[in-house]
């Protein structure tokens, strides 16, 4: 009898980007809400828009203040997006994977970048990344204009960006072509379940 049979599983720590429309966070709010992650919650310097609450979608802070946490080096990740900061705090990601949860950030390509290249152990065991694409240029547009919650000029920055943004799609280990709401996520949740089972994951 062996005594190197799994006592443990490290959590999946899935880190989502896509450009602006392409529906990735309502992905990772749809895994959060069933149960089956927690979501990261992001600092940011941004206003918050109607119905955000602070501490539940944002942890919403003024420019100051989220300098200070990067001086402080709290941070897991931090990046200058669309005129504003984000940014992941460590301790929350790491007590969570060490403890078997599943994670899922929701954050931009720059701070994908950061997360994949980060020399934490613990991290790079953990870590998948994924990245969310519309079905067309021309869907992500229409997306981005029936959102109706910013002026004209902002709407165009945050296409300019995310039409940057779809560029980096072959950085990422997984690609998602969005479809239905319904498909994407029965797929969504398929990459996380078949993450769990790595051997990678498992503590004897």
């Amino acid at each position: 009898m062996t005594n190197d049979f799994p006592t443990q599983r490290l959590g999946v720590l899935m880190v989502v980007s896509g450009p602006s429309g392409s529906g990735k966070t309502t992905l990772c709010r749809q895994l959060a809400d069933m149960g089956e992650v927690a979501y990261s919650i992001s600092c940011t310097t941004r206003a918050p828009r109607a119905g955000e609450v602070h501490g539940r979608d944002y942890f919403f802070l003024t420019e100051p203040e989220f300098k200070e946490h990067i001086e402080r080096g709290e941070f897991f990740e931090h990046a200058h997006v669309h005129n504003n900061y984000y940014g992941t705090l460590k301790t929350y990601v790491k007590a969570n994977l060490e403890r078997g949860v599943d994670v899922v950030m929701d954050i931009d390509i720059q701070g994908a970048a950061q997360v994949r290249t980060c020399d934490d152990e613990l991290v790079q065991r953990c870590f998948v990344d994924i990245f969310i694409l519309p079905p067309s240029v021309d869907a992500l547009k229409e997306r981005l204009s029936q959102r109706g919650t910013e002026d004209q000029e902002k709407l165009n920055l945050r296409l300019t960006n995310a039409l940057t943004e779809l560029k980096e799609w072959p950085q990422y280990q997984y690609a998602l072509i969005s479809g239905s709401r319904e498909l994407d996520l029965e797929r969504f949740k398929a990459l996380l379940f078949a993450e769990r089972m790595k051997v990678a994951r498992y503590v004897s």
